[in-house]
Formats: structure tokens, C-alpha cells, sequence
């Protein structure tokens, strides 16, 4: 599942990528209140790479399993696509009635009225039905002179049951719970509760992974997973269905929360960028096993099943993941820490430092600063650029969302073979991933961003100006290229938010970015009843939500590879690259390295 909460990045940032390009020694102010002058000689480095190294064959092997978490709860999200297929349906005709004309004869006679239009064109609707005694007509006349006998006279009453051609997807919700005419919307109700956990979960999740740790609340949530999927499987309620889609939306989230930040925290250096992108490669995987699972495995019930059983595997994990010693360390239990560091520098072959027990020691108590600065959220808008950041931040994660999912969970909508799009959205997101790795390595956040949601925007719009007579492959091309184009925005995007951030309000921020996001995840299931006003509306909206969410990414400064504290810093800094055209998170660097040295002693 791609959806990574936006604060996850805040413990990765703030604790491991704080100046991490060079150990040096300085003198600095940490006070936080306007009286507090005291300083302190501090040395920059992270004792856990220090101990085990920044990535080796410890790291390798968790980072991979790790990433598997993904594809269970990318099955999650996804899987109602295929459980609540739109399928032909017509109104279920009395009894022996089929036995005498076939379904296409009985649509005809049943649901087929005159049109008020002035072509009078016949058109079918399958929720009404003329009301005749059809077993004492068939028995008296065959159906060619049946079609005949439609008087305005018919009375026409609305169905209250119909029956499904199964043939393709088997039973599905829609037709077990007859989600169909008056009740047609229920099933974007269903989709939007299961995203309205999603947005919940990804805000309120990593509150409980710092308050009791990244692998309970990991193993705690794959039971949760479990349980919950086996609970829908079974559900006889369409109401119990609702509610046990949204709590399992909140658990996968949470799922991949951990996952991902203790997959961040067992790394250090440029590792942080490549195992977080890579953390994602799965989920386009997912995509493409899913569809063969959907394949297979006719009937929602069985598909439930198979999309949640294989989570049991992952239970083994209690066994073999250690704890996050970064948040061992941050909780002040350095022997937990000190075993866990143990284990890994022998696989990584990595002797540990011999004062290691001094230094892990050092690392939680370098700041003895009495009480902590209050944080509100109108600190998000105090200051002229914070304000700008904040408020372009929500435009740009609501755009960003509104259109992967708007084009990851309306596959079905955009014409051709489901099975097939599926594969396809898989199959282009890949290269997509693996790409961005090289993108913010070497290229920055800021165009690149800005480039890729543009790109994917014009490839959406592209959609509405074909003739209609075009043939379907061509749309779907420029729907999978706005993909591809969209999907390294969405890797982007949770590093940049949190780079932008300084440290006293990173956490508040980049959790605030969730709103908007989650607004536009529940909106997401109604994107296509803008199709009845014109079948291009729904590609319109997202390509043009697309391309100005990509333009507003201009408004935002360049950020580099380390990151401001307070707010005062981020201000100074701006302002100074604006003059200078230099990167403006780097200037803290700069200014810090280029201390003199009579000033450091």
C-alpha cells in the first residue's frame, strides 16, 4: 500500500539525518527559551551507523522483509475493485419465466421502455420492469408478439431484487447486497470507509508507535490485519462490512507506518533515500499479483480470503525483528539497544567500537535541556514563509493524492480489460521507483516534483481531447504515462514535506498535511459520477488538479540534505538563499562548517 503517513519522516529526520555528511565538533546554543544561554560541545554522529555501519547485510535483510509488509495491505486497498465490480444485472424475473425465453429476451420484454427524447430511442433500464402476468402470456404467446403488447398503459414498478451475470468476477458485494440503482452509491460509501481509515489511521498511528515502540505496534497490527480480514470474509451485514473496513484501513496504515520507520531507522546516510524508496517497490508488485489472485479466485468471499491468509507468514516476524534501537535509544534503554546493536554488527561483520556503551550513553543525554518549547498549530502560520510553506504543503499533498488514487482505484472506470490495467499500473510504477532513487540523490525534490506532477497532469488532460472514434489503447497509454509520471511524485513528496519542516514543528506539520490528504482520499470513490455530466470530466479534474498542484511546487525553496531547527532559522535561511540562489537548508551547513576556529574553542 503506497500510502505512507507524512510524519513517519520526522523521527527519521530529526534523529538520524541531523548534519550527518560530516562529524564535527562545535559550539552551539541549545537553549530553547529566550533566557536559556547555556551551550554545549556536541559531536554529530549517529551511534548506530557508527556501530553496525549505514547499510550492510543486517540492514539488506530487514529492509526486504520489511518492504513485503506492503503487500498485504496494497491487496487491502485494492481488493474492491474486484469485490465490488460493476457487472451486468437485470431485474430477477418470477419464477419459470427463463425457462421459456432466455435473459436477453427477458430484458427486452421486462426493462426495455420508450425514451422521452426526440429520437424516441429504446432504451434498457434494469430497475424498473413493466408489471404483467408474464407465465400466462408465454403460455398463450411466443416472445416476438409479446414485444408487441407494450401499451402506456403498462403499469411500471420499481425492481426490489435482481440477479447478476457472475461469469466474470463470481459474486461480488454488489450483487450479495444488491448495491445497485437506488443504492448504487453505497458501494463508493464502502470504498470511502475503508479510505476514511486510512486517513485516521495514518494520523493517529504514529502516536502509538513512539508511545510503545515500532515492533509491538507492528505485530500487534498483522493481528489486528488478520483477524479483521477473516471478519470480513464472513461478515453476513453489508452495515458490519462498512464498519470492518474502516478499522482495517486504520490497521494497514499502521502496518505500513511501522514497518516503514523501523526500515528507516536500521539504516543511515544516502541509505535513507534509496531503502525508503525501495521500502515502496512492492506495492506496484502488489498490484500485479492481486490481479492474478482476482483472476483466480472468483467470489469476493474467496478473494478476501486469499488476499488476507498470507499475512499468517508474517507473524514469524516476532521471532526475527529486533526492536528499533534508534527508538530504544530515544526511550533511554541502552542494554535493549546494546543487544540489538550486538546481533547486528556480527552478521554485518562490523566490530563494535570499544567505548560503544560511553557513546550510546552520550546519545541520550547530549541535550539536558530543562522543559520543552510548546508547539501550537498556529505556529504553522506565524511566520511569512512558514505560512507560504504550510499552506502550498496541503494544496500539493491533497493534489498528489486526489490523482494516484484517482487513477490507481478508477482503473475499471477508464475502459478496457480490468485484469489487464491492473498489470499495467504495476508494471509502469516500477521503473517509476526505481528511477526516483537517482531523482533525489542527484537531482533534488523541488523541479523534479514540480516536473512529474505537471507531466502527469498534461498526460490526463491529453485524455479529454481525443476524438471519440479514437481507439481505447491510445487513452489508456496516456493514463498509464500520467501514472508513471505521478508515481514518482508520490515517492517525492514525504521526503520534501519533511525537509521543508523545521524540527521544532516537523512532527506537527507534515501530521497536519494528512487533512488535506485525507479529503482527498474520501472524495476519490465519487471522482466518476462526474461522468453522467461528460465522460472526459473525471480525467479533466485530475489533470488539472495535477498540473496546478505541480505549479505551486514553485513556490517552495530548493532544500538540501540537512535540516533548519526552528522556525527563526528557516526564515534567515530563505531569505538568505533568495539573495545568494543557493539551497537553503544547506546555508545552515555552510554557516556552521565555516565557523572559525577561534570561535569553536
Amino acid at each position: 500500500m503506497t500510502i505512507i503517513p507524512t510524519f513517519v519522516i520526522d523521527k527519521i529526520f530529526s534523529k538520524i539525518f541531523r548534519r550527518q555528511t560530516k562529524n564535527y565538533t562545535v559550539e552551539r546554543n541549545v537553549g530553547v527559551f529566550k533566557d536559556d544561554k547555556r551551550t554545549e560541545k556536541t559531536t554529530h554522529a549517529d551511534p548506530v551507523s557508527l556501530a553496525i555501519g549505514e547499510f550492510g547485510r543486517w540492514q539488506a535483510l530487514l529492509t526486504l522483509i520489511l518492504s513485503l509488509l506492503n503487500l498485504p495491505c496494497t491487496w487491502h486497498i485494492y481488493v474492491l475493485t474486484f469485490q465490488g465490480a460493476d457487472t451486468d444485472f437485470w431485474c430477477a424475473p418470477p419464477p419459470g419465466v427463463l425457462q421459456r425465453i432466455s435473459v436477453d429476451q427477458w430484458k427486452n420484454l421486462s426493462g426495455v421502455f420508450p425514451a422521452i427524447t426526440p429520437t424516441k430511442t429504446p432504451v434498457y433500464n434494469p430497475c424498473y420492469y413493466r408489471d404483467l402476468n408474464y407465465e400466462s402470456l408465454l403460455e398463450k404467446n411466443n416472445y416476438k408478439d409479446l414485444l408487441q403488447t407494450y401499451t402506456d398503459k403498462d403499469k411500471i414498478k420499481a425492481c426490489t431484487s435482481w440477479q447478476f451475470n457472475t461469469s466474470e468476477f463470481g459474486d461480488t458485494i454488489t450483487s450479495e447486497w444488491n448495491l445497485v440503482c437506488d443504492r448504487k452509491d453505497l458501494k463508493n460509501f464502502a470504498e470511502m470507509m475503508f479510505l476514511m481509515g486510512v486517513a485516521f489511521g495514518g494520523f493517529f498511528s504514529g502516536l502509538v508507535s513512539d508511545r510503545f515502540g515500532r515492533k509491538k505496534t507492528l505485530m500487534a497490527s498483522l493481528i489486528m490485519q488478520l483477524a479483521l480480514g477473516i471478519l470480513v470474509a464472513i461478515c453476513p451485514w453489508f452495515e458490519m462490512y462498512l464498519v470492518l473496513r474502516f478499522i482495517l484501513g486504520f490497521v494497514c496504515v499502521s502496518i505500513v507506518f511501522s514497518g516503514f520507520v523501523l526500515c528507516m531507522e536500521l539504516v543511515g546516510g544516502k541509505w535513507l533515500t534509496i531503502a525508503g524508496v525501495l521500502y515502496l517497490l512492492p506495492v506496484p508488485m502488489s498490484y500485479i499479483i492481486i490481479s492474478g489472485i482476482a483472476y483466480i479466485c472468483r467470489g469476493w468471499r474467496l478473494l478476501q480470503w486469499c488476499v488476507t491468509l498470507p499475512a499468517v507468514f508474517f507473524l514469524v516476524l516476532h521471532w526475527f525483528i529486533p526492536e528499533s534501537p534508534r527508538w530504544l535509544l530515544a526511550m533511554g534503554k541502552v542494554d535493549e539497544a546494546m543487544e540489538v546493536l550486538q546481533k547486528a554488527s556480527k552478521v554485518n561483520k562490523h566490530p563494535l567500537p570499544a567505548n560503544m556503551d560511553k557513546i550510546l550513553n552520550q546519545s541520550i543525554s547530549k541535550f539536558e535541556i530543562n522543559g520543552k518549547p510548546k508547539v501550537r498549530v498556529s505556529d504553522l502560520f506565524r511566520t511569512k514563509n512558514i505560512r507560504k510553506i504550510s499552506l502550498v504543503l496541503y494544496i500539493l499533498w491533497f493534489s498528489l493524492y486526489l490523482v494516484y488514487y484517482g487513477l490507481v482505484l478508477n482503473l475499471s472506470n477508464i475502459g478496457g480489460n480490468i485484469f489487464i490495467n491492473t498489470i499495467l499500473s504495476g508494471v509502469v510504477e516500477i521503473p517509476s521507483i526505481l528511477i526516483s532513487v537517482v531523482i533525489l540523490l542527484k537531482m533534488g525534490r523541488r523541479m523534479p516534483l514540480c516536473v512529474t506532477m505537471v507531466a502527469g497532469g498534461i498526460a490526463c488532460l491529453l485524455t479529454t481531447i481525443l476524438p471519440p472514434d479514437t481507439e481505447e489503447w491510445v487513452s489508456l497509454s496516456l493514463v498509464m504515462a500520467g501514472k508513471f509520471s505521478v508515481s514518482s511524485s508520490n515517492v517525492i513528496m514525504p521526503l520534501y514535506t519533511a525537509e521543508l519542516f523545521p524540527t521544532v514543528i516537523r512532527n506537527l506539520g507534515v501530521g497536519t498535511s494528512n487533512i488535506p490528504a485525507g479529503i482527498a482520499l474520501i472524495m476519490v470513490p465519487y471522482l466518476w459520477n462526474l461522468s453522467p455530466v461528460s465522460n472526459v470530466l473525471p480525467l479533466m479534474v485530475l489533470g488539472t488538479v495535477s498540473v496546478i498542484g505541480g505549479l505551486s511546487v514553485l513556490m517552495l525553496p530548493e532544500t538540501g540534505s540537512h535540516l533548519s531547527n526552528t522556525l527563526e532559522e528557516v526564515e534567515e535561511c530563505i531569505n538568505i538563499s533568495n539573495s545568494s540562489q543557493k539551497k537553503y537548508i544547506d546555508t545552515i551547513s555552510n554557516n556552521v562548517q565555516n565557523t572559525p576556529q577561534s570561535e569553536k574553542e
